[in-house]
Parts: C-alpha cells; sequence; structure tokens
C-alpha cells in the first residue's frame, strides 16, 4: 500500500485553530514526555479541534470533538485509513487485524469474527476464571505467609493475569514464568521504542546509526520465533487433523476416531477457512494474527484491571456495592457463570467507568484517502488525524465531573445520557475492536474474583501517572495495600 504524502496545514482551509510549528517543536520534548497533559493544555486553549506538528515536524490535527471521531470513524469511514502510525508496527508485531487495512482487512476480520460468537466466549469464560483463581490462590497464600498484609504492584499482577488468560485462551495452555516475562520485556521494549519514532522523529538517524532499529527488529523475530513454537506444537499433537498429503488411509478394520480438539483461539485460527478459496491462513499469517492477540489481548486487559483496583482502592464504597451486588444475586460463595454475568450490572459499570478514565487504546490515528468536508472545514487528501479518546472521555462539556469516579454514569436510564462517540474504549465503527466482548468479560471475572477475597487500599494520596505508549499503561509500579477481604 503506498503512503499518503502529508498534508501541510497551511493548505487546510477555514477555521482550525492551529499551534505554531516552531512552537510544538520547541515543546517536542515536553509532548514526549507527558503528551496527556500537552495535549490536554493545547485543546483546553484552543479548542476541540487543533492543528500542530508531532514532534515539531509533521502537520496533524488532533481532536476530542465526538461528532468528528464519528464522522471519521463510521459515517465517512471509507475515505479514512489508518496511517504509517500504525502500519509501521507492521515491521514488529506483522500485518493482523489492528495492523492490517483495505480489503485485506476484511478479509481477515470475516475470518475471525466467528471465533468470537457467544458459545465460543462461553467457554472461554471456563478458562479465564481458572487462570483468576489461580492468581487468587497464590496471592492468598502471599498473605497468609505475610501474617495477613501484603503491598503489591498490582499493575505486575495484573499482568500475570492476564497473559496467564489470554495463553490459556489462545495457545490452551499455561506460559511458563520464564517465557510469560519475556513476552512482556519484548512488548513493552518494542512499545516504548516505537512510541518514541513518532514523538520524536529526529532521532531516527541516531536510532539507525546506533543499530537500535535492528535491536528491536531482533526483538520482533524472538517474539515470533516463540509463537511459531506454540503453533507448531499444536499441529503436531495427537488430535490435530493431519493434513490431506499425510492423513493415514481408513480401512475396515480401522474406524475413524472423531479427534477431540481445544476449544480456543488458536484452534479457532488454524480451523479458519476463507470463503473464496476454502484455504486456511499460512502460518506467517498465522504468526501475524497471533501476536496482536498477545498484544491487545494482554496489554490492555492488563492496564483495565490495574486501573480498576486503583479505583476501586481509593473508593471503597464501590467495592463494597459491588460485594452486595453478588452477595444479593446468590453468588458470594462461587465464581459466576457466564450467563450470570448479566445479573451483577453494577460490577460491568465499574468495568466500564474504568476505561472511561483509563482508556486502553487512548488515541488513534487516521488518514484522508481522499477530499473531505466536516461542518464547513475542508478536508484535502492526505489530512492526519490524532483522535484523542483519552480527551474524549473526560471532556468536561460531555461528562459531568469528568474526572470522578462515578459507575453509575453507566447505569440504564442514566441522564444525561451519553452522547454518540463521546465513549470509545474499544474505537468505533466498523473496526470496532473484534475481542471487546472478550475483553470486557475477562476484566469483569478477575473484579470479581480480586473483590472476593480481598480488599485494597492505596499506598499514597498522590494520584498514579500513567505513560501512554500504545496503550495506556501505570507510570511505573502501581503499589496498594492488599489484605483478605
Amino acid at each position: 500500500m503506498s503512503e499518503i504524502p502529508d498534508l501541510p496545514l497551511s493548505e487546510l482551509a477555514g477555521p482550525l485553530p492551529r499551534v505554531p510549528r516552531w512552537r510544538t517543536l520547541l515543546g517536542s520534548l515536553a509532548m514526549a514526555r507527558q503528551p496527556i497533559r500537552n495535549l490536554d493544555r493545547a485543546l483546553s486553549h484552543h479548542g476541540d479541534t487543533v492543528g500542530l506538528h508531532l514532534g515539531g515536524v509533521r502537520p496533524c490535527i488532533v481532536t476530542r470533538d465526538p461528532a468528528l471521531a464519528q464522522h471519521i470513524l463510521q459515517k465517512n469511514h471509507r475515505r479514512y485509513l489508518k496511517s504509517d502510525l500504525t502500519h509501521g508496527l507492521i515491521r514488529y508485531l506483522g500485518r493482523g487485524l489492528l495492523t492490517n487495512e483495505g480489503a485485506d482487512w476484511l478479509r481477515q476480520r470475516r475470518l475471525i469474527q466467528p471465533g468470537f460468537h457467544r458459545q465460543r466466549l462461553a467457554a472461554l469464560t471456563r478458562l479465564m476464571q481458572a487462570a483468576a483463581e489461580e492468581w487468587s490462590q497464590d496471592l492468598r497464600a502471599r498473605l497468609a505467609a505475610a501474617g495477613g498484609g501484603l503491598t503489591v504492584d498490582i499493575h505486575a499482577e495484573m499482568t500475570r493475569v492476564a497473559f496467564h488468560i489470554i495463553a490459556q485462551a489462545t495457545f490452551g495452555t499455561s506460559m511458563t514464568d520464564a517465557e510469560r516475562n519475556r513476552l512482556s520485556d519484548i512488548l513493552t521494549r518494542i512499545q516504548a521504542f516505537y512510541v518514541r519514532t513518532i514523538r520524536q522523529p529526529y532521532l531516527r538517524p541516531w536510532f539507525t546509526a546506533r543499530g537500535t532499529f535492528r535491536q528491536h527488529d531482533a526483538l520482533s523475530q524472538e517474539l515470533r520465533e516463540l509463537v511459531r513454537g506454540y503453533i507448531r506444537r499444536r499441529q503436531a499433537a495427537p488430535g490435530t487433523p493431519a493434513s490431506p498429503e499425510t492423513a493415514a488411509p481408513f480401512t475396515n478394520n480401522s474406524p475413524p476416531v472423531t479427534p477431540t480438539l481445544p476449544d480456543d483461539l488458536l484452534q479457532m485460527l488454524l480451523d479458519a477457512r476463507y470463503e473464496d478459496t476454502g484455504e486456511g491462513m499460512s502460518e506467517e499469517q498465522l504468526l501475524d494474527e497471533a501476536n496482536i492477540l498477545l498484544l491487545a489481548g494482554h496489554e490492555t486487559s492488563a492496564n483495565a484491571l490495574s486501573w480498576m483496583l486503583y479505583l476501586l482502592a481509593r473508593h471503597p464504597e464501590a467495592a463494597a456495592q459491588v460485594r452486595q451486588e453478588r452477595a444479593a444475586a446468590g453468588l458470594a460463595q462461587r465464581p459466576p457463570e457466564f450467563a450470570e454475568l448479566t445479573q451483577l450490572p453494577y460490577s460491568m459499570q465499574v468495568v466500564q467507568e474504568t476505561m472511561r478514565l483509563y482508556p486502553p487504546a487512548w488515541i488513534l490515528d487516521r488518514v484522508a484517502l481522499e477530499d473531505d468536508e466536516f461542518r464547513g472545514l475542508p478536508i484535502p487528501k492526505g489530512t492526519l488525524f490524532s483522535i484523542y479518546i483519552h480527551g474524549i472521555h473526560r471532556h468536561p462539556g460531555l461528562w459531568p465531573e469528568p474526572d470522578a469516579f462515578r459507575p453509575e454514569r453507566f447505569a440504564p436510564g442514566q441522564e444525561p445520557p451519553i452522547p454518540a462517540y463521546a465513549y470509545l474504549p474499544f474505537g468505533g465503527g466498523p473496526r470496532l475492536c473484534v475481542g471487546s466482548h472478550f475483553a470486557l468479560t475477562e476484566i469483569q471475572l478477575v473484579l470479581l474474583e480480586a473483590l472476593r477475597h480481598f480488599t485494597f487500599a492505596p499506598i499514597s494520596e498522590a494520584p498514579a501517572g500513567t505513560d501512554p505508549l500504545i496503550t495506556l499503561r501505570p507510570k511505573g509500579p502501581l503499589w496498594l495495600a492488599v489484605s483478605s477481604a
């Protein structure tokens, strides 16, 4: 796919406020270090949509206007694609659903979408619950050994749980601690480096001269080979259907045996067949999709879970209400089944409010494929947009008390109603995250398991810092005091 050249902001007509290029260049280091604070400041000063230069170099329009977001993501989505800001991840993660585009993306989406239907999600719920229980048992043992009180980095804890869940759900097996830690380290280092190349593009020649790009290419290859090993072990496992060339013929004396196959996402990817050819995915395509599942499936959930328990530690009344709701539903002494989760709406409202305040995907990029127009603003071909989801989610004109933790915002019939495209934790339009229901179910289950056994309290009165990489992480360890519930 050929790249669309950047359009200089000077070629945009209309009443769009712009930050001068020299000012964004001077502030590029501050923007790289604290992008959320600096974007909030620019939008508060100039309005909901502003033109600036990424790293002081690349022209871009940043918006927290939900109507413009809906125009780009849904109403006129065919005129916009993800830009090379996302496509650049192909170098490290492959061409999966997150990074793919156009007809290839649509073909993959149609192939993979059935793998997340309700019946499979119900089966995967049991894997999620088992992983959550294994974590809670381990933490209870550590609590007992410590005499009933413990301080934990909840982000490290939730990364462990989320990796366990996505490994079980994707590969049908648990990763070793060493594999999990190595994967987490690789994904963190790739994210941090890639985001830095975007925010400080003037450093790319230095990275090239230092061999930093080669180092991260090697990390990417290590990731692929680890995942390739899981795929090949599955293909060689007893019960996995053999290819037509290697399958042994049946005879009257050897009746066919129906293999019992794992009910996980890897098997779904292996079994999927394209409608037009009847063929399955190549090994390289399987690798690309598995890599995306690993990144999106653990990273977003780990971050959301971490922020959720951090918020509940600071709002014990909300944690108490989750426990009361569970007891009222007769589920205080056992984990809920998938069909019973709908009986616990407040716990889901806690999840939704957490993802409003700390959206895992905090910003999206799109580029105009052709000329367009929005409410009198001409949008020439090549215009680059950054849809600032974090800013939309905390917009004072859209959310009363936007920085307050109020799960009841998401209760049915609440006033004022949530405006269209004011809440985008999984994106919007045709590219709404295919795994959104998987993630919501996972987060709700871990929340219920955590509050069933533990009480969380903050260590510090100071608010936690954020580390906006590709996803919105905590800045450093997120320490909480844990005791038995």
